[in-house]
């Protein structure tokens, strides 16, 4: 199988490729696909595409089943986290194989994709328990990913998946702190070890794999704001690996309110204090804000299992540690932020996600905005 690369515009290029001739007819099989983004960009697509051909080529595409075909697609795939692959193979694995591995990927009908999604809420958990609809959604959108690789391919005539909407998902009320809490968490939190991540948490609504990846480089305590370049992610084998972030949006600046300010000068200056100590010598640019005494990246999962533990000890109200990302943006809700403010700070994709994680949280002001169009409606220009 080959293919080549042809420029169509700045940020375009067409990918064409040749998969060999139909068995059942004799002619060759040109595919063409259009991919934005850098050159590079385009020939990873292409060795993936053609890789994923060589792979489901091995089987005579009519007897390919739903098992191999996914399986097959995870093997190859590209672009994808290890953390997001680990998820999607356990998704496979548990939700999609044993329900709908056997059927013949050609074969597969919408109403088979129907009956899934309600065996799925029925009975796909764990000892035939209940599913949540949020995690039928998960496993929907690999199905759909995974067929939507085979039908560029051609290996089938279109994605039925797309036919089929999953469960509607019911809308979660957020965990959050109030302002007087965030104080008495501080407050509480005073000599333990996570005092200094908690107040970066609360104080720039940060990620917690954001928290964990900052570099002394990226934070600028005089000017009072930080850089958030990268996050930190674990598999689950324990693997820790920095990644840049998904969108542009993520990558972003962010002011410091004091708080943080001062929890960030004494955690540097017990930090110094204990490489000295070691014998370590003194902190270089890009070493870690939260590290290990070694100067090793903290673990996620230890961080919120850290956190579980000081609620219970400190007597902290019973929420994840997520939560302060989300306490963070009811504040600035709370206080009169505009959306787009508070989407650039958290590092959305757009405002529209802000809106639709923490619309219910912004007040109803529309009696204000009919007060507004009246008053525009009743002003007259003088002639």
């Amino acid at each position: 199988m080959r293919g080549n690369i042809t420029r169509r515009g700045k940020t375009s290029w067409r990918l064409k490729f040749d998969l060999g001739r139909d068995p059942a007819t004799g002619r060759r099989r040109i595919r063409f696909i259009t991919v934005r983004g850098k050159r590079q960009d385009a020939e990873r697509e292409l060795t993936r595409l053609l890789n994923a051909a060589h792979e489901a080529g091995s089987v005579e595409p009519s007897r390919l089943t739903i098992a191999d075909y996914v399986r097959s697609w995870l093997d190859g795939a590209d672009g994808i986290s290890p953390k997001t692959l680990e998820r999607y193979r356990q998704l496979a694995e548990q939700q999609i194989i044993p329900h709908l591995g056997a059927i013949l990927l050609q074969k597969l009908r919408p109403a088979q994709v129907h009956d899934w999604h309600a065996t799925l809420v029925r009975s796909g958990g764990k000892g035939g328990r209940a599913l949540s609809a949020r995690t039928v959604g998960h496993a929907h959108r690999v199905m759909h990913r995974a067929l939507a690789r085979a039908a560029a391919l051609e290996l089938v005539s279109r994605n039925v998946v797309s036919a089929v909407k999953p469960p509607r998902v019911e809308a979660q009320e957020i965990e959050i702190l109030a302002g007087v809490q965030m104080a008495d968490v501080l407050a509480k939190l005073e000599g333990h070890a996570l005092h200094p991540i908690v107040a970066v948490a609360l104080g720039t609504g940060a990620r917690r794999g954001e928290v964990l990846a900052l570099r002394w480089a990226d934070v600028d305590l005089d000017g009072a704001t930080l850089r958030i370049e990268r996050s930190i992610e674990e598999t689950g084998r324990g693997l820790l690996r920095f990644k840049e972030p998904k969108t542009r949006h993520g990558r972003r600046s962010i002011s410091l309110p004091q708080s943080a300010i001062d929890a960030l000068r004494a955690h540097r200056r017990r930090q110094l204090e204990l490489r000295l100590a070691l014998g370590m010598g003194r902190l270089e640019s890009d070493s870690l804000v939260f590290a290990t005494p070694e100067g090793e990246p903290l673990s996620p999962d230890n961080l919120s299992r850290d956190w579980r533990r000081a609620v219970t000890s400190r007597g902290l109200p019973r929420v994840m540690f997520h939560a302060l990302r989300h306490s963070h943006a009811s504040a600035l809700i709370a206080a009169g932020l505009d959306v787009l403010s508070i989407s650039r700070r958290l590092g959305h994709g757009s405002p529209t996600v802000t809106l639709t994680v923490y619309g219910h949280l912004f007040a109803n002001k529309d009696g204000a905005a009919a007060a507004a169009i009246e008053a525009a409606m009743r002003t007259r220009v003088e002639p």
